[in-house]
């Protein structure tokens, strides 16, 4: 399934519940987090058992879109509500907000269990997506995640606002734009977690969403980086965060023949192409590209015969 672009919904707004479907999402997130005030928890809950529901059926025979849930922190004292809510209409994965460590993925996870077992949902099917470092605290121990986060685990990221809000409102920017020293230390942390767990990285959105060179910019730099995609927090995002995600097919050619000149040679560390040497963080990389690309559902294309192209 594609996931470049994931786009955060209020659980509690029918309207953009209603047009989330076609926005050209790769994956729509049901948040009954921050988003929702306290006050609407019980409706947010309701609406997204109701969306869940009606698009659930078309989404398995069409594999167009994946069904992911925000839901409240483990500290909330709200996930048992959640989970009972979506749980019957068995979302992709769940997304579990201010986690302090991998322990607390290890919670969720035998919750998930247990309403897997009672609903006759297929076990181990929904998957979790912890976000990292929301509090000082939990941003000391994203490393941990690389080496024992549960089976679950599908991914991990993190939340810009949510690290400023526990850090008393501090900008997680700097006026010039960039991310705060902060900021990136827990974006890395994150990054390189995930990459070292061997799952994927999505980044955080970009909250100016009127801002569209401004997301352009994001998302390219969040691929260049070794993101797998990125949060959107309105549908105005999403077309922006597929092309960045998606490789070109200039891109696709470089890559398939970086792999097929090392299976042809597959005992060498390093060997030249088209002028210039290539070694095996080439093929690692090519690999990387061509999986994406597979990711985005576009596999079949025959690219191979595809020219080149090269600036004038």
């Amino acid at each position: 399934m594609k996931s470049r672009s994931w786009l955060l919904v209020p659980g509690n707004s029918e309207e953009r519940l209603g047009t989330a479907i076609g926005t050209g999402a790769d994956i729509v997130v049901i948040d009954l987090e921050d988003t929702v005030p306290v006050s609407e928890k019980a409706r947010a809950r309701d609406l997204a058992a109701g969306w869940l529901s009606a698009h659930r059926q078309h989404v398995i025979e069409q594999q167009r879109m994946g069904r992911w849930v925000r839901l409240n922190s483990m500290e909330s004292g709200h996930v048992r509500e959640d989970l009972a809510a979506v749980m019957p209409f068995a979302p992709d994965g769940v997304i579990l907000p201010k986690a302090t460590g991998p322990e607390t993925v290890r919670q969720l996870a035998s919750e998930v269990y247990e309403f897997e077992q009672a609903l006759g949902v297929a076990a181990n099917s929904t998957r979790i997506m912890p976000v990292v470092g929301e509090t000082p605290g939990a941003a000391l121990r994203i490393a941990e995640y690389a080496s024992s986060a549960h089976q679950r685990v599908i991914g991990l990221t993190w939340n810009a606002a949510g690290l400023s809000a526990a850090m008393g409102g501090q900008a997680v920017r700097t006026l010039q734009g960039a991310w705060s020293d902060t900021a990136r230390f827990v974006r890395v942390q994150a990054l390189l977690s995930a990459h070292a767990g061997d799952v994927m990285a999505i980044d955080a959105p970009f909250d100016d969403f009127d801002n569209e060179a401004g997301t352009n910019i994001a998302a390219q730099g969040a691929r260049a980086d070794g993101f797998s995609g990125m949060f959107a927090i309105h549908p105005a995002q999403i077309a922006t965060i597929n092309a960045a995600f998606t490789p070109s097919v200039e891109e696709l050619v470089e890559a398939r023949d970086v792999v097929a000149a090392f299976e042809g040679n597959p005992h060498v560390g390093s060997l030249p192409l088209r002028g210039r040497m290539i070694d095996r963080s080439h093929l690692a990389l090519a690999r990387r590209t061509i999986a994406m690309f597979e990711r985005d559902g576009r596999g079949g294309e025959d690219l191979r015969r595809q020219p080149i192209l090269r600036p004038a």
